[in-house]
Parts: C-alpha cells; sequence; structure tokens
C-alpha cells in the first residue's frame, strides 16, 4: 500500500528547513536583476535536495545525488545560455544553487543545524558583494603576503607534524605547539587586518580594539611616543592604552575557551573587577580626550614564519620549564615563572598553564592565578613602557586608568586565591 506508513513529524521538518534554506538564499537572489533564479526557484531547489537525499538514503546509493547536482547546474547554466547577460555571466548565481541543492541534502542526512548555520552564512557572502569586492581591491601585497603566510602556518605545516610527545613530562607535543602558534597568529592576524584595512577612522576605541587583539604592547609603544610629541595627545593615548589593555584581558579569556574551556568561568570572575574599573577609566578618559585624529599603530605581521617560528620555541620553552617547575617547585615555581615572563611574552606562560591544566599537571586555582600574575606582570611592565617614553604628560594621565585596572586584577586574584583556599 502507497500509504501505509504514517507520517513522519521529523522527515516533515527536514523538508520544511530544506525549503526554508532555499527561499533563504533565493530571497537574496532576488535583489539581483540578472539573476536567472529567484526566491522560488532556490525554495524548490532545496527542497529537491532534500527529496534526493531521502531517495538515495531509501536506495543506498549516492548515486541519485550526484545525478540530481548535475540536473540542477546544467539547468541554470541552461538558462543563462538561452539569456546571455553581458555583465554577469551568472557563475555566482550557479554556485550558489548549488550550495542551496547539497544544504537540501545535508539537512536529510541529519546535518539541520550545520546546514541551516552554512546557509545564512551563505547569505551573507552572496549579499556583502560590494563590501567584499572593496575589501580584496583594499589589500596591499603584505596584506595577501600575510593570509598566505598564515595559510601555510595553518593547513601545510600544521598537519605533518608529529601527534605525541617528546619531552620526560609528557608536555611537548609539536602538533599541539604549532596549533597554538596558529592560534595566536590567527588572532593577531585579525587585529592586524582590521588596522591596516579599516585603519584609524573609526576613532580612538576602534584602534585600541584592534591594537589589542594585534599587540597590544605595540600599541602602548606607539601612543606613548605620540604624547611626548603632543602633550594634548595624552587622554587619547590614555585611552587607546587602557583600552588595548582591556582587550588583552578579553584576548586572554577567548584563547582559554579554545584551549582548555574548564579555565574560563573562573578566570572570568578574577578578570571582571579588571574589566569593570577599566571600563569606568575609559569613561573618564573618553570625557577628556580632545578630538584628535586616532592613528595606526605599526605592528609586525603576526604570520611571518620567523615570527611564528620564534613564539614557537618561546612557548615550548616555557611549557617545559613550567612543567620542570610544576614537578620541583609546585605552584610556587609557576608564579615566580608567570610573573618573570609576562614582563615579555605573556601569551606563552598563559598558553602553557592552560596546556598542563589539560593535561591534569596543574590544579585550576594554580593555573587561574598564574594567568593572573602573568597578566599582572604584563600591565605593570606596559604601564613602565608608557610612564618611561610618553613622559610626564601621558604618565599622570596613564597610572591612575592602569592602576586601576591592576588594582581590580590583583583584587580578583586575592579573591579567587582566597576562595580556593591558596591565601
Amino acid at each position: 500500500m502507497p500509504f501505509a506508513k504514517p507520517v513522519d513529524l521529523a522527515q516533515i521538518e527536514a523538508f520544511l528547513i530544506a525549503l526554508g534554506i532555499g527561499l533563504l538564499i533565493g530571497l537574496e537572489r532576488e535583489r539581483v536583476a540578472s539573476a536567472r533564479a529567484g526566491v522560488r526557484t532556490f525554495g524548490l531547489v532545496g527542497l529537491f535536495g532534500a527529496l534526493v537525499g531521502m531517495l538515495g538514503e531509501h536506495l543506498g546509493s549516492i548515486m541519485p545525488i550526484v545525478v540530481g547536482m548535475a540536473i540542477v547546474g546544467v539547468m541554470l547554466i541552461g538558462a543563462y545560455l538561452r539569456h546571455p547577460d553581458p555583465v554577469d555571466p551568472g557563475t555566482t548565481s550557479v554556485a550558489a544553487m548549488l550550495v542551496c541543492y547539497c544544504l537540501g541534502v545535508a539537512v536529510w542526512l541529519g546535518h539541520a543545524m550545520v546546514a541551516v548555520i552554512l546557509a545564512v552564512t551563505t547569505t551573507i557572502v552572496l549579499y556583502f558583494k560590494t563590501e567584499l569586492r572593496g575589501v580584496a581591491t583594499r589589500l596591499e601585497a603584505k596584506e595577501w603576503i600575510s593570509i598566505f603566510q598564515f595559510a601555510v602556518l595553518s593547513l601545510v605545516i600544521l598537519p605533518f607534524l608529529p601527534d605525541e610527545t617528546f619531552d620526560p613530562f609528557n608536555a611537548i607535543n609539536p602538533r599541539q605547539v604549532w596549533w597554538m602558534v596558529v592560534l595566536i597568529s590567527g588572532l593577531s592576524l585579525a587585529g592586524y587586518a582590521t588596522l591596516r584595512l579599516i585603519g584609524a577612522r573609526y576613532g580612538a576605541a576602534f584602534v585600541g580594539i584592534a591594537g589589542g587583539l594585534a599587540s597590544s604592547t605595540a600599541t602602548t609603544l606607539v601612543y606613548a611616543r605620540e604624547a611626548r610629541e603632543d602633550p594634548r595627545s595624552a587622554p587619547m593615548a590614555a585611552l587607546v592604552i587602557v583600552l588595548a589593555n582591556l582587550v588583552m584581558m578579553v584576548r586572554v579569556a577567548m584563547i582559554a575557551a579554545v584551549v582548555a574551556p574548564g579555565v574560563v568561568k573562573s578566570l572570568a570572575m578574577t578578570i571582571a573587577p579588571a574589566l569593570l574599573l577599566g571600563a569606568i577609566s575609559l569613561f573618564w578618559y573618553w570625557r577628556e580626550q580632545s578630538n584628535g585624529q586616532a592613528f595606526m599603530p605599526e605592528t609586525r605581521n603576526p604570520t611571518e614564519l620567523r615570527a611564528a617560528l620564534g613564539f614557537g620555541a618561546v612557548y615550548a620553552a616555557v611549557l617545559f620549564i613550567s612543567a620542570w617547575l610544576s614537578e620541583i617547585a609546585g605552584s610556587q615555581g609557576i608564579y615566580v615563572l608567570a610573573l618573570v615572563s609576562g614582563l615579555t611574552d605573556m601569551d606563552a606562560i598563559a598558553l602553557s598553564s592552560m596546556r598542563l591544566f589539560t593535561l591534569g599537571k596543574l590544579a585550576l586555582d594554580v593555573t587561574v592565578v598564574a594567568i593572573g600574575l602573568t597578566m599582572i606582570s604584563n600591565l605593570v611592565f606596559k604601564t613602565g613602557v608608557a610612564v618611561v617614553v610618553g613622559g610626564r604628560p601621558l604618565g599622570l594621565k596613564i597610572l591612575g586608568g592602569m592602576g586601576a585596572v591592576a588594582v581590580g586584577l590583583g583584587g580578583g586574584i586575592a579573591w579567587y586565591a582566597l576562595s580556593a583556599g591558596r591565601l
């Protein structure tokens, strides 16, 4: 009997999701006058993908899916051949329709959540055609080189590294070490690219945020020099420096969310007082700053192979020393290393602490306190840089904001250590 099977609500839901995906992408294509397919066609293609997926699953063969994709592609290409457009060759719409079809198949195969995310991403990419083209035209040779270098770091070098430990403490894993290099380089590249592409057009606050992602140390140094050359820029320089260092702490929390999720909650509670006091000082600086034009700090390309190798070597060395100190001196050795190492390179010791936590070699409270001490050490160092390089005008401004951040962070660490029984 053809109608013997009861209606499966999960199947109906899959068809509706596939249809919705097609309608979403098709709605965006309706904006393009030269497109040969719109909301109805894309909706039907998404539904067709789910139907073909059901057929392929029933037959236990991939051939219906392959044939269906060929039919969709040929259909749209034929439409463009019958009514060619001298301006738009239609390749984007063909690619979008094939993606829509595949997403419909994916929904039927049980990947509805991923398919919906990809559908939204596809629609965004299609909608922001002008903006993406503008970004591409503004990229200079060194920005393209940065992108290619990051691709080499993440897609060429990383997969070929051995995934095993070699040291007596079972802490240094070449692939894991390089994965940390890729993670730090990627975050720094995001800030670096933002500064290069958008620059200082959106003011001091934007430069502080992007500078904090790229390099809070470089941002501190550059704006300290500007404050010495022009004392009137001291309020703006203080705003940018404090904001960049607040972003630095948020950046560490973002890294922890990827590397050691178990640390994030405790770390967030520890840095929360510093962020609160820092936000108050930012409001004060914002009221005092002049209307002077913010400028872009010069930061080093974080994806250069030499820089990546240097960070990888420092990270591996700090990781080895951290594991060794935790064996012979316990938490006190880690704390001393955090205070000393944090003066020059905060990422290495912070990542090392997270790595040892994931390996079960450091307790949660020791890890959080070590990261907090690293941040304090780094803040003290950059405050000293700002005061010495920026001179008296900036020094009088920056001590209040950076001091408030350091006091808040110290209070957060003390409270957490006390609650964990470390004090």
